[in-house]
Parts: structure tokens; sequence; C-alpha cells
């Protein structure tokens, strides 16, 4: 199922590499990428990107469409 969201648009406004997103959240760089093209992810794991991106997670909606 695919999913909207904002997490490439964040990562390349930010000048961040997949990779330092990824490093940032604790999770893998083909998670990150699978995140951008859409595919669903845990919810643990939307906390991690929501914080390594420096937004509360009060401010989910600027990243993640549910």
């Amino acid at each position: 199922m695919k999913t909207k969201n904002n997490v490439k648009k964040i990562r390349e406004a930010k000048l961040m590499s997949k990779a330092e997103l990824a490093r940032l959240a604790g999770v893998s760089a083909v998670t990150i990428d699978r995140i951008e093209r859409g595919e669903d992810c845990r919810m643990e794991t939307k906390r991690k990107i929501i914080l390594a991106f420096g937004f509360s997670l009060s401010e989910k909606g600027k990243v993640f469409q549910d």
C-alpha cells in the first residue's frame, strides 16, 4: 500500500543525504528509500524520522499524512 509523505521533500530541503537521515534516525538507508517511494513502515520508524528531522511528535502531519 502506498502512503503519502513528505520525507524526500523535507530531506532535500535540509540538504541531507539518505544515509545521513538514516544515521540520525537509526534506520537503514534502504528503509529511507522505501519510505520515500511511499511504502508503509512501522509507527516506531515514523517516530524516529520525525525526531531526526527536528520536529516534535505533535508535528507529525508535516512529514506523514496518515
